[in-house]
């Protein structure tokens, strides 16, 4: 399914409200001025509230993508789209693409 691609400005939540940021956008492509994201670097997650049902806090530290674009590649790793899957550690929980840029699409 085609989808827009993410850049390092896209907006990327945990499913608790934890603000996700890519750790290494391929600075070779650029769209809208800005870094693609491929799938092969984790985001960092920060801010993440979430507390387990005993109180203790167990908040998404980073975001690993498990799908992402299978047509597209950025030196050899396809690139993430808007409905790439990533898994939070440690709670394994997933992630919200909010807002993307919309101009360029893959697949």
């Amino acid at each position: 399914m085609p989808g827009f691609l993410l850049h390092q400005g896209a907006t990327v939540l945990c499913l608790h409200g934890g603000q996700a940021q890519a750790t290494a956008p391929n600075p070779r492509v650029r769209v809208m001025g800005q870094m693609v994201v491929t799938q092969s670097a984790p985001h960092s997650v920060a801010g993440c509230p979430f507390t387990t049902p005993a109180g203790n806090p167990m908040p998404c530290v980073t975001a690993q993508w498990v799908t992402a674009a299978t047509r597209v590649r950025v030196g050899g790793v396809p690139v993430l789209l808007q409905d790439s899957q990533a898994v939070c550690a440690p709670n394994g929980t997933g992630v919200s693409v909010v807002m993307t840029q919309t101009r360029v699409r893959g697949s």
